[in-house]
């Protein structure tokens, strides 16, 4: 049942629900961004959301952050791959 008022809960559900069907929640949020509002009895205990909600919408990270981030992704800089990341960071040691 979703709840109006209730910004960016998808739904609401027992804790019952989510020790039983724990797979098919954590699925929909990773893939759909769904978020879980557990209910015990009526009252609300918990809330299930992504790790890139809960950093994108709860943590507030700083403005110099923001900036530098958007400046990669202008560059194409935020999509290299870990091995890529090593290589550079070896390559920068290098020089040191």
């Amino acid at each position: 049942m979703k709840k109006k008022g209730m910004a960016g809960v998808t739904k609401v559900i027992s804790t019952l629900t989510m020790q039983t069907q724990l797979d098919q929640i954590l699925q929909r949020v990773r893939e759909k961004q769904d978020r879980f509002l557990i209910s015990r009895e009526g009252e609300a205990e918990a809330v299930i959301l992504s790790v890139e909600d809960y950093l994108r919408t709860i943590v507030k990270q700083p403005e110099a952050m923001t900036r530098l981030q958007e400046a990669a992704a202008k560059k194409g800089l935020d999509t290299l791959s870990m091995a890529e990341i090593n290589a550079e960071i070896a390559a920068s040691r290098k020089g040191l």
